[in-house]
């Protein structure tokens, strides 16, 4: 059982469906997607950058997208999966961000184990989840975002409850990037440069440069998609122009911007938007 939820205009993508989704995990990679996998009625065996879990029924682990993940057996899953363009392309505070807790935290790998009352209460979330994806219309993706933010804050009060299984990962490169993506998600409207965030991590730009390497990316593009992201959110979602949503993201000279948009895009805001008219 698979669903899937797109949206042209932003590229987000929502995936909810079993085990399948998981299909392309029998050798470790890192997910294209943010993942929730919901253990039910059986265990789960997982291997996460190099370290083997054994996942009792009932569980809620989150994997972000720079995490290699091998799935060795398990089966009744739900799996839930989302870009940021579906999840962080609206605003939404620091508990419920995809910086936050969950992705890109002080934990290695976050599992909650579920008691009966919040199983009834997940399990009713995805019964609504799966409705909104059959039901087409002009407030669906609100509407999902909605559940997802719903689904999150579940999690996260459960994990904040726990604090047993908040253990630190070993890491030191996987834990690198995920403070790094969080400073980025803190700075990068005024902070557009490797420099800043390097200074504040105690490390030179060319360690940033030569340790996100090996993990196939590089800070200056984490920094650079960040900014394309929120570009995009302000433009499908307010009336602002191409000068003011630059102004806003940091940028004295909108052409800068414009520049930037276009490496990543293809497209000037301006063109853009233009499209967004067409398609609405």
């Amino acid at each position: 059982m698979q669903k899937i939820f797109t949206e042209f205009s932003t590229n987000a993508i929502l995936k909810i469906g079993d085990e399948a989704l998981l299909e392309s995990h029998e050798t470790a990679k890192q997910p294209s997607l943010y993942t929730f996998i919901r253990s039910t009625d059986n265990p789960l065996e997982i291997i996460v950058d190099s370290i083997p879990y054994s996942i009792k029924p009932n569980s809620v682990l989150a994997l972000t997208t720079v995490q290699y993940f091998k799935l060795i057996s398990g089966s009744g899953l739900l799996v839930y999966q989302f870009n940021r363009e579906f999840y962080c392309i609206k605003d939404h505070d620091h508990e419920v961000s995809c910086a936050g807790l969950l992705f890109f935290g002080n934990v290695h790998i976050p599992i909650i184990q579920l008691e009966n009352k919040e199983q009834n209460k997940l399990n009713t979330l995805h019964d609504v989840f799966l409705e909104e994806l059959n039901t087409k219309d002009t407030i669906q993706a609100e509407m999902l975002r909605m559940l997802m933010a719903r689904f999150i804050i579940i999690v996260t009060r459960l994990l904040k409850a726990d604090q047993d299984v908040l253990h630190v990962s070993k890491n030191t490169k996987m834990d690198l990037l995920r403070d790094f993506n969080l400073l980025v998600e803190e700075n990068y409207r005024t902070a557009h440069n490797v420099s800043f965030y390097a200074e504040r991590l105690f490390k030179s730009p060319k360690t940033l440069s030569n340790t996100f390497a090996k993990l196939n990316t590089s800070p200056l593009q984490i920094i650079h998609e960040r900014i394309i992201l929120e570009a995009k959110r302000l433009l499908v979602y307010t009336d602002k122009t191409a000068k003011e949503i630059a102004y806003e993201i940091g940028f004295d000279d909108a052409s800068h911007l414009s520049r930037l948009f276009k490496k990543y895009t293809a497209l000037s805001p301006s063109d853009f938007k233009k499209q967004l008219r067409k398609v609405n």
